[in-house]
């Protein structure tokens, strides 16, 4: 089974091209609009705040959340503190790791990790994880966007949380592709849309708010085959009255694509039928 000529969005931004690779394998027609840049925060001076805390020992566990994250708060404490500072502290207390990615960050900055979080690496197999952990004094990397749930998860144990926000999603320097994947949607020019991160799902729905389109592109996508690479992908989805008509056995692009090729039609055939 193949895309077999449907046209397939895409909002993939660092890998954009591998992605657009491997719809155009599944014989699909590909239209990638990158949906976000992640902005470094270079003056932080909540990072710097929240390290003079780490260095005198007012944490007992650290969560990191993303790779990116990881390795931009080292290198934005590294811009003030000695070379290995910030490691070092770490090596004091539990750290936890959502998901290989910080995993890998991690390993490469050789600090030992107490807990790796499980598949699909949402916050509710974070707080599992942690559930039975005895520290309060807890300090989170966070990306893009804070995660209440999260948040009030730990706090709900009695934790003393800390948000450290090390960088922050943002639109592309360029929304016109993006701006075009709306029109796309809209005019009913697009078979299936496919979300790989939460925060492609929110600016997708900027972008349309920003020309009146809100409404319109939430109907649109309704009649679109819609993949989501994950629980907290469809999350945000379902926050804009969208449910995800399939997810990938596992949380990878190239897992999405070739299923999402496996089952679009078919997904389109049903929702064709239920409309007529």
């Amino acid at each position: 089974m193949s895309f077999d000529g449907l046209r397939v969005i895409a909002f993939e931004s660092r890998r954009a091209n591998e992605i657009a690779e491997l719809i155009r394998r599944q014989q699909g027609d590909a239209f990638v609009a990158p949906s976000m840049r992640e902005s470094p925060i270079e003056n932080n001076p909540e990072a710097f705040a929240f390290a003079e805390r780490l260095f005198r020992g007012e944490f007992d566990m650290l969560i990191f959340l993303t790779g990116v994250g990881t390795r931009a708060l080292d290198k934005v404490l590294a811009s003030r503190y000695p070379p290995g500072a910030f490691a070092e502290a770490l090596r004091k207390i539990t750290v936890v790791a959502r998901g290989p990615k910080p995993l890998a960050a991690l390993r490469e900055m050789q600090v030992p990790v107490a807990v790796a979080v499980p598949e699909p690496n949402t916050w509710r197999e974070l707080l599992a994880s942690t559930a039975q952990r005895a520290e309060r004094r807890i300090a989170i990397q966070e990306y893009g966007k804070p995660n209440p749930e999260l948040l009030n998860g730990l706090r709900a144990r009695g934790a003393d949380v800390t948000p450290v926000r090390v960088y922050q999603w943002e639109l592309p320097e360029d929304t016109g592709p993006l701006r075009e994947a709306v029109r796309r949607i809209v005019d009913g020019r697009a078979d299936v849309a496919m979300f790989t991160t939460s925060i492609q799902v929110s600016h997708l729905f900027q972008i349309a708010g920003e020309a009146g389109q809100e409404e319109t592109l939430r109907s649109a996508l309704r009649h679109m085959a819609i993949a989501s690479i994950g629980p907290t992908t469809s999350e945000a989805l379902e926050d804009y009255g969208l449910e995800p008509d399939l997810t990938p056995s596992h949380p990878k692009m190239g897992f999405l694509v070739k299923e999402t090729a496996e089952q679009a039609s078919a997904i389109l055939a049903r929702k064709r039928t239920a409309r007529a």
